[in-house]
């Protein structure tokens, strides 16, 4: 069974993976994201941040939580977001957006 964190048991400043699609990033995400897209991370995992376990994210969990049980089976030691940035965002977490625009969650 896959560990499960709660956002609020995360640093403001943590470094995690969000695997939501672009448009989801651009309107919002938290500040030291790395995004690679749940499709593409096969391809990308040369660009895995470093973890001990390395929080995994999407909009409600769904697509973290696929994206940690392939991971594990990998050999990463990954955990999903609990909520999503959803749940990031309800508990006042930080989050930033590209183009200068307000952050949201979409």
């Amino acid at each position: 069974m896959s560990e499960e964190l709660q956002p609020k048991s995360i640093a403001d400043d943590a470094v995690v993976l969000d695997v939501r699609e672009q448009d989801e990033w651009d309107a919002g995400h938290a500040p030291n994201a790395v995004h690679i897209p749940l499709g593409e991370v096969p391809q990308r995992l040369d660009e895995l941040p470093e973890g001990d376990p390395l929080p995994v994210v999407c909009r409600s969990g769904n697509r973290s939580s696929r994206a940690v049980a392939w991971l594990e089976a990998q050999g990463f030691d990954v955990a999903n977001v609990s909520g999503g940035m959803k749940q990031w965002a309800f508990e006042g977490k930080p989050v930033v957006s590209e183009h200068n625009v307000e952050p949201t969650v979409i």
